[in-house]
């Protein structure tokens, strides 16, 4: 990470400027094959007529800014990368809801054909949350690497530097104005979540269209500047959805056969299976999610990673650990119960990942990144944890373990029982991943990434959901998923 620089003024601490991350057009891309993939025209000079003609204009919305619009600049002036981040989190709780049964006992399924229907699409459970945020952040990355490229080709200044009638009401840099990185933004993150959660469509596009608004009204960007931006982060957004219509996710449920059938060869090993132990029973959530295509593995690296396998269910090692379960649950002291609700991230919550990305936002917003730098930040991060969910769910579901309260049913659990095997904890594996790449983004965060980590880890043994082999194996995969995007993130010229 770059330091933020500071400067003593008069007795004042001020930030200095902060690198424009000029090169950034350099940097790897992860979809694209070139900043230039989505061509962008030059725009018209600064003394051309018709851009005078785009500040004339300005200068007269500025001239009759109402409070909405001075509030919406003020929203935006946090960062679109981290707004957006947050926009996010919020879809996600919203429809992190698990379908009701219907009287027949049957589960209906989330169609993304119908989003309105109930239940509504989608059913925003972890392993979509991780993979939603890394599209959605991804989309945005991809875009404004492309954007940084075409500014500094073109170099052409921001409103309020070309005109000096034009105001600042936000904080002035000197990367260039077109193509404007909020409409980049507003446009990649309107086509991407806009696919991911369909039943919101409206509400994205309001955001959208307001984060341009405010681009324009704060003087930071032209009418051309925002019309570029916005043809150019739609265009990288969709070469980043093509991406996510093949990646396996469509057949990632699974279907009755599949789910009888992984119950069929955990009883053919001499293993117990899990069961779902809802009322009445869910089908497992997301079986194949092991087999979605990653981001910084391949689908052989993820294989290779696997877990070993768990201690048998007829082992001394799988009585010790459930017998420490149950100790636990029955002497579980406060500090303990405290631990394990803080992480419960269940239903309508943003999800572990979520929770990883909001432990993220206060260190990406103190650092003064650039936009570009933000989203490579937010980008790197659910990279890891979409790739944690798949390697996760690969070892979930070739495993197939049953919970502790499926072998005990006398084990009372103080948080909401997941639907799916137990071996690896996910929360494991999502915290020390995030932990990992954290750590390698804000090297002086680590040691509360790690205690942050550990916390999330053992908190599911709190919650009597998960045996002690779960937890430790499930940092240690996560550190080894970790690993691969640290690796890219050291070499992809934005360290």
């Amino acid at each position: 990470m770059r330091p933020l620089f500071l400067l003593l003024c008069s007795g004042l601490l001020v930030k200095a400027a902060v690198p424009n991350d000029a090169d950034a057009g350099a940097w790897q891309m992860i979809v694209l094959t070139s900043p230039t993939q989505v061509a962008v025209a030059a725009p018209a000079a600064v003394n051309d007529p018709a851009y005078l003609a785009e500040l004339t204009n300005l200068k007269t919305a500025q001239s009759q800014i109402t409070p909405r619009q001075r509030a919406a600049i003020a929203y935006w002036s946090k960062g679109g990368a981290i707004r957006w981040n947050e926009i996010m989190m919020e879809l996600v709780s919203r429809y992190n809801l698990p379908p009701a049964p219907r009287t027949d006992d049957s589960y209906p399924a989330p169609d993304a054909s119908n989003p309105f229907a109930d239940p509504n699409f989608p059913f925003a459970n972890p392993p979509y949350a991780a993979r939603a945020y890394a599209y959605a952040s991804v989309a945005q990355y991809e875009a404004l690497k492309a954007a940084w490229h075409y500014k500094f080709l073109y170099n052409r200044p921001m409103p309020s530097k070309a005109d000096s009638g034009v105001q600042a009401l936000r904080p002035s840099s000197d990367v260039p104005a077109y193509p404007s990185e909020d409409a980049v933004m507003s446009g990649a993150a309107t086509a991407m979540l806009q696919l991911l959660f369909p039943a919101s469509v409206e509400e994205i596009a309001r955001k959208a269209a307001e984060q341009r608004e405010a681009a324009l009204l704060s003087g930071r960007a032209s009418a051309s500047d925002i019309a570029a931006g916005l043809a150019l982060g739609t265009a990288v957004a969709n070469l980043v959805i093509n991406r996510a219509r093949t990646d396996g996710m469509g057949a990632a449920g699974g279907n009755a056969t599949i789910w009888r059938q992984l119950a069929d060869q955990t009883t053919a090993r001499g293993e117990i299976a899990w069961v779902s132990l809802e009322s009445p029973p869910r089908p497992p959530m997301l079986p194949l999610f092991g087999r979605v295509m990653p981001w910084m593995m391949t689908g052989a690296e993820i294989v290779a990673e696997r877990a070993v396998p768990p201690p048998s269910t007829s082992s001394p090692e799988m009585a010790r650990d459930l017998a420490e379960v149950r100790e636990t649950a029955a002497n579980l002291t406060r500090r303990q119960l405290a631990i394990a609700l803080k992480w419960s991230d269940g239903a309508g919550t943003p999800t572990p990942p979520g929770r990883w990305n909001y432990i993220a936002q206060p260190y990406i917003e103190n650092a003064w990144f650039t936009e570009v730098r933000a989203a490579r930040a937010y980008a790197l991060l659910n990279m890891s944890l979409h790739d944690s969910a798949v390697a996760c769910w690969d070892a979930k579901f070739a495993y197939f373990n049953p919970r502790p309260s499926q072998l005990d049913r006398s084990i009372r659990t103080s948080i909401g029982l997941p639907n799916f095997p137990s071996y690896v904890s996910g929360h494991s594996t999502f915290s020390s991943a995030a932990a990992s790449v954290l750590a390698h983004l804000f090297p002086a965060g680590a040691g509360a990434f790690g205690a942050a980590m550990e916390e999330a880890a053992i908190s599911r043994l709190y919650g009597a959901i998960h045996y002690r082999a779960d937890i430790e194996v499930g940092k240690a995969l996560g550190a080894r998923v970790a690993s691969y995007t640290i690796r890219f993130a050291q070499s992809d010229g934005g360290q």
